[in-house]
């Protein structure tokens, strides 16, 4: 896979993201060495893949990825969607392997860090340990809201659940604006991610399209109206302090 010039986490261009907290000079120098370089893969390239043991986790730089599972007949569940800011493989640093596999979605750059290293963080820098903490509760938090979709809600509230979700953390990172999101993934992704049909997810897209809700095109997801979405959805924004970024 090729590689490019790595940037210096102090000029990271998501430190500028009003949503990231910001670092002190003390926790980027640590960082400088704690990364160990970039990696530039593919869309449709593995990351991580279940059941492997891999010496590295990755923060996403740019692009998106998504994590997924695969049972024998082929069947997939997509657990989440990952965008920049997302640490991802940091189930590796407490368990012998991967219990999914994360696969680009685009064309993405990642951090590299390495697995064996992580301790170091707790032990030198509480801050960023917390922080890693965090990033797990907020896995775990994010996979709270799916599983209520996929356990409660019908289809056209899971829909619209999703794309608020979606939009919102795009938003953050620049990657969504004005109401319309920038979408890499098909809806094959997405109907595995709600655990519906992909004729299903047609229906109910052309639900919404002819409430005048939401459009979906090649490539953009616009949303028309954000209040009856989010009624429909039952979503509410999550509010919160600034993100930590490793």
């Amino acid at each position: 896979m090729p590689r490019r010039d790595p940037i210096p986490c102090e000029i990271c261009p998501l430190r500028a993201r009003p949503v990231f907290r910001a670092l002190t000079r003390e926790e980027l120098a640590f960082m400088h060495g704690f990364k160990r370089g970039e990696l530039v893969v593919d869309a449709g390239a593995t990351i991580l893949m279940e059941d492997s043991a891999s010496p590295h986790l990755y923060t996403i730089l740019e692009g998106w990825a998504f994590r997924h599972k695969q049972i024998e007949d082929g069947r997939r569940q997509v657990l989440n969607f990952a965008l920049p800011g997302d640490l991802v493989g940091l189930q590796l640093a407490i368990m012998n392997e991967m219990q999914h596999t994360v696969t680009a979605l685009t064309r993405a750059r990642l951090c590299v860090f390495q697995r064996d290293k992580v301790w170091s963080v707790f032990r030198d820098h509480a801050s960023l340990g917390f922080a890693m903490t965090w990033s797990a509760a907020r896995e775990e938090q994010l996979l709270d809201g799916h599983l209520l979709s996929v356990g409660q809600r019908n289809a056209i509230e899971r829909v619209a659940y999703l794309i608020l979700h979606l939009y919102d953390r795009a938003e953050a990172v620049g990657y969504a604006g004005n109401d319309a999101l920038r979408a890499p993934f098909t809806q094959a992704h997405f109907a595995d991610a709600l655990g519906i049909t992909t004729v299903h997810l047609s229906r109910t897209l052309r639900r919404l399209r002819e409430q005048e809700v939401v459009r979906w095109s090649e490539d953009a997801i616009v949303i028309l109206a954000r209040r009856e979405l989010e009624r429909i959805g039952s979503y509410e924004r999550v509010e919160g302090p600034c993100r930590p970024l490793i």
